[in-house]
């Protein structure tokens, strides 16, 4: 593959003046049957989604379910088949697994551009994009091939049933800021984002699908790309949690707004929309600088939204519903004088009472039960008279404790509360070699769009050469701590690890840390089993994800600590 371009891909628009947004964009999904990886236009594409005709079009392949590509991806289903190129569902019969394929001819006037951008976007190499796997010139075609999601869902469907509820509409637009927001460091643009391009995997990750490569195929460019991308979050967003588009054309199966009454605020739109989300996506929408009063400066790019989200109270995932359990039903059988015998069905019987006790038994028990209780009374009272009479007599002594320095008389931090990360160190005790050292301060910068990662490994166990790899974190003193949040990319195990509270120094020994928590996700919330008091921390991961390029590697977005 070429070697990653530094900016984004400069293609062919005689219609690219303005920002693309649903107005130029209005690619409506009413009629096309609902496919995870599908890609749905509208006719107007053909005349200002990148050309004004002037272009000579290609002819489309002449392709057909079961041909093969390079004699490896065999093409099962069309599913989309527009200005001279089309999209396929295919098998990729090498890896036995399904794949997305863009065709087109090799004199297509966009194959260049459409070649540099999926090779730009296959060097990015982030999970939180749906993947480029290859990028292939041959046999007078030009093909790009990327990941098949089969289990994952369009916004546009999901969309279809009702808006999104607060916590999942934060999850999303937290997860396409930060990604675009790495993507454009990248010099990388999408210019298409709409409802159709992004996913929800069923682990509740949400992935960007066509980076670069969309916009490149139909001719997309734009002089403020970091705007028009920012815009399009917005609109997002806005659909999230209204169920209705920004502007006043219907598009993606949802209703514009009314005619002539302009950008009202989601929370305008429908009641009980979250307030503070509602003025994030008015942020991102209104972000000419013609923003009404009661907003806050707008949002020009990605890394601004960022910014923007990170500064709000996060939104907790809604209590889970828990059904009553059925009520009690008497049983129909009662016991007879052998065994059991069933009474007519639906008649409740009546318990028979226990026997009572033979009289001189029945007396016996009695006085013996009465005379335990009187017993165990009496020791009990002389136990607590003992205990409080000790407590009075070392009065004095935990007052000079409490006087020197000692830990009963201090006052604990509430639960709950941040606890600052000082300092951080990457810890590979296994090896000689350091983990990205440059990088490892981003895991504690507030920043879910910046990472440390590690090295590349052949296996999800380091290759089996070594159990593991992680970070150190200095909290600056020893303290209380109760809970450790970490926020990955992609599906990685994670083990929480801690130094003694009598530790002088830091740590250079693996054994000199012991496991207190464990845990597998994107955000993985590590809670010790029992009271733990450290300065010293250590996020190890146990378990890496796959980084889309036949490697695995592990990246660490975020790491925060509360007592």
């Amino acid at each position: 593959m070429a070697e990653r371009s530094t900016a984004a891909v400069d293609v062919a628009d005689n219609s690219g003046d303005e920002p693309l947004t649903a107005k130029a964009d209005q690619a409506t999904a009413d009629g096309v049957a609902q496919n995870p990886e599908r890609d749905t236009e509208s006719d107007e594409a053909k005349g200002s989604g990148g050309t004004d005709g002037s272009e000579t079009q290609a002819s489309p392949p002449e392709l057909h379910s079961g041909h093969k590509l390079a004699r490896r991806y065999r093409l099962e289903e069309c599913v989309t088949r527009l200005d001279g190129f089309s999209s396929w569902r295919a098998v990729d019969e090498k890896l036995r697994r399904a794949v997305g394929v863009h065709v087109l001819p090799a004199d297509h006037p966009r194959a260049r551009s459409v070649l540099a951008a999926a090779r730009s976007a296959a060097l990015l190499g982030d999970p939180r994009f749906v993947q480029v796997l290859d990028a292939v010139e041959e046999n007078d075609l030009v093909y790009v091939v990327h990941e098949w999601l089969p289990d994952a869902t369009e916004l546009t469907t999901l969309l279809s049933s009702g808006p999104l509820e607060p916590h999942d509409a934060y999850q999303m637009v937290s997860q396409l800021s930060s990604a675009m927001a790495a993507a454009h460091r990248e010099g990388l643009a999408h210019l298409r984002l709409n409802p159709n391009a992004v996913l929800r995997t069923s682990t509740g990750q949400w992935r960007i699908r066509g980076l670069a490569v969309n916009a490149a195929l139909r001719g997309i460019s734009s002089d403020t790309p970091q705007r028009t991308d920012t815009e399009s979050i917005g609109a997002l967003l806005y659909a999230a949690l209204t169920q209705r588009w920004p502007y006043e054309d219907d598009a993606y199966g949802l209703s514009g707004l009314p005619k002539d009454v302009g950008l009202i605020a989601p929370d305008q739109v429908r009641a009980g929309v979250h307030r503070g989300l509602s003025e994030l996506a008015m942020r991102a929408l209104a972000n000419d600088g013609a923003t009404a009063s009661r907003h806050e400066s707008p949002c020009t790019m990605p890394e601004e939204l960022v910014k923007a989200i990170g500064e709000m109270p996060r939104i907790r995932p809604p209590e889970p519903a828990f059904t009553a359990p059925p009520e009690y039903q008497r049983t129909t059988y009662q016991q007879g004088t052998y065994g059991r015998t069933a009474s007519h069905p639906g008649a409740a019987q009546p318990i028979q009472p226990p026997p009572p006790l033979q009289s001189r038994t029945g007396k016996a028990l009695k006085w013996a039960v009465a005379a335990l209780l009187i017993a165990a009374l009496g020791l009990g009272s002389w136990q607590l008279a003992d205990a409080l009479m000790d407590q009075g007599d070392k009065g004095d002594t935990n007052k000079s404790q409490t006087d020197d320095g000692g830990d009963k008389g201090l006052k604990k931090p509430a639960a709950g509360t941040p606890i600052a990360i000082k300092g951080a160190r990457d810890f590979d005790p296994f090896s000689d070699q350091s983990e990205k050292p440059s990088d490892v301060g981003k895991v504690y910068d507030s920043s879910p769009a910046t990472y440390w990662q590690t090295d590349f490994y052949l296996s999800p166990k380091f290759g089996n050469l070594k159990p593991g790899v992680g970070v150190i974190l200095d909290l600056g003193k020893v303290q209380q701590v109760g809970k450790a949040t970490v926020t990955v990319l992609g599906q990685t195990s994670v083990e929480l690890r801690a130094a003694s509270a009598e530790s002088a120094s830091e740590p250079t020994s693996f054994d000199d840390f012991t496991k207190v928590a464990d845990g597998s996700g994107t955000t993985v919330e590590l809670r010790p089993g029992k009271s733990l008091k450290t300065r010293y921390l250590l996020v190890w991961l146990t378990q890496l994800p796959p980084d889309n390029a036949g490697h695995w590697r592990g990246r660490v977005a975020d790491v925060k600590v509360t007592s």
